[in-house]
């Protein structure tokens, strides 16, 4: 019987110092275990335009992006949740409201909005993207704006607990860690999407297995008896069943190996 293993982006399959580097031996464990049957799966918060070439051609059989909402299996789009324009623009207001500073996620490309209190995290975010050739000049004024998920980040100016009582009531808030708050629309997770992959391609869930590295990849490593902490991610080892080594010390090749998967 087959096996199917989802693995988050950041961390777990590219490092995360802004250089993307790729392990070899990542490389050449993907391979080995495609090569004996099993399907290899990208589980991501991030939105499809922003999964770039560099992991695509790592070779994967399917992509579940911005945490569940976009799904595509052998180049086929099984799910994309549409949110509508008016929705998103009501959810522009109240996040103004707040005082938090969004990033808006479609996946097509990011939204801005210059009417939110532009912060030094965001500036950062901003010279990534510059790096990466990632367009940068859209904001919620455009004709195309809509989203599908966002980030936050609170600051001085931001009221928390009105953004806590008003967003929960549409979207998981997923809390990251230094005042960045990661925004999902009700229903949707990357363990929504993995039960969907298993039903679809019959594979019974004792043979999912999950790699990641941080607290909005938790939805997907309780999701599946066979979860991986890649090495120095602390804070989700209390949550899985197996810690590999880390990125850099071939943590990916090691736990498919642990596995028998290679």
């Amino acid at each position: 019987m087959k096996s199917v293993i989802f693995f988050d982006i950041d961390g777990t399959l590219v490092s995360e110092d802004g250089l993307f580097t790729i392990p070899e031996s990542t490389r050449t464990a993907i391979e080995m275990t495609r090569s004996k049957g099993n399907l290899t799966f990208i589980n991501t918060g991030r939105t499809e335009f922003n999964v770039n070439k560099k992991v695509r051609q790592l070779g994967f059989d399917g992509l579940i992006c911005g945490c569940g909402t976009y799904i595509e299996y052998n180049g086929e789009i099984l799910l994309y949740n549409k949110l509508s324009k008016d929705f998103c623009l009501e959810t522009t207001e109240i996040l103004r409201k707040c005082g938090v500073t969004p990033v808006y996620e479609h996946k097509d490309g990011y939204f801005f909005d210059d009417k939110a209190p532009q912060i030094p995290d965001l500036d950062d975010f901003l010279e990534n993207f510059v790096d990466e050739c990632i367009d940068i000049s859209r904001r919620v004024e455009n004709a195309d704006f809509v989203f599908d998920k966002f980030v936050v980040w609170e600051s001085r100016f931001s009221d928390m607990e009105l953004f806590r009582r008003e967003i929960s009531k549409n979207f998981d808030i997923i809390d990251r860690g230094h005042g960045f708050y990661e925004n999902v629309p009700l229903g949707f997770s990357k363990a929504t999407a993995i039960k969907l992959i298993l039903d679809k391609l019959n594979i019974p869930i004792e043979n999912a297995y999950a790699i990641g590295d941080s607290r909005n990849d938790l939805p997907m490593l309780k999701a599946v008896p066979n979860s991986i902490a890649m090495g120095g991610a602390e804070v989700i080892y209390p949550y899985v069943s197996y810690i590999t080594t880390s990125l850099a010390d071939d943590g990916i090749y090691n736990a498919l190996e642990y596995y028998n998967l290679i």
